[in-house]
C-alpha cells in the first residue's frame, strides 16, 4: 500500500509526497501555503483519482516523467524514471493504491520518540 507523507519545505510552505509500497517517492506536489490544502488535494485524489489527468513527459536527459493536473492545473510531478514501461508502472501504483493509502503528517517537525528528543537538546545545550 502507498501513503501520502505531507511535510513543511524551508521556506515555509507544505508539500506532499507518495511514496510506494516499498518507501520510494513516486511524484511530489506543488507548494501550498496551507497545510489544509494539501489535505484537500490528498482527499480529491483518493476519492476522485479519475477526474486526474496523468501526462507524460520527456526530461532532456532522455528520462521519462509525468504531472498530475485537474482542470488545466499542475498539482504534482514524478520521479524520473529511466523506461516507459517502468513510468507506467509508476502510474498503474498510484491508481491502485492512491483511494486506500494511509497519510503521514511529518510537517509540525515534532520528535515522534520525545524522550530522545530531550537526549539531543541535552547534547546540543550542556558544554563538553
Amino acid at each position: 500500500m502507498g501513503t501520502f507523507v505531507i511535510s513543511k519545505r524551508y521556506n515555509g510552505e507544505y508539500k506532499f509526497i507518495f511514496a510506494s509500497r516499498k518507501g520510494k517517492t513516486i511524484f511530489t506536489s506543488i507548494s501550498c501555503s496551507q497545510k489544509s490544502d494539501c489535505e484537500r488535494m490528498i482527499a480529491g485524489m483518493k476519492e476522485n483519482l479519475e477526474q486526474f489527468a496523468f501526462t507524460r513527459n520527456t526530461a532532456s536527459s532522455g528520462k521519462f516523467f509525468f504531472r498530475i493536473s485537474k482542470e488545466g492545473l499542475v498539482l504534482a510531478t514524478s520521479r524520473k524514471y529511466t523506461t516507459e514501461l517502468l513510468l507506467k508502472k509508476g502510474i498503474d501504483e498510484i491508481k491502485k493504491y492512491v483511494p486506500v493509502a494511509e497519510i503521514l503528517d511529518f510537517s509540525e517537525n515534532e520528535f515522534i520518540f520525545p524522550d530522545e528528543a530531550k537526549t539531543v537538546e541535552e547534547e546540543i545545550v550542556a558544554p563538553a
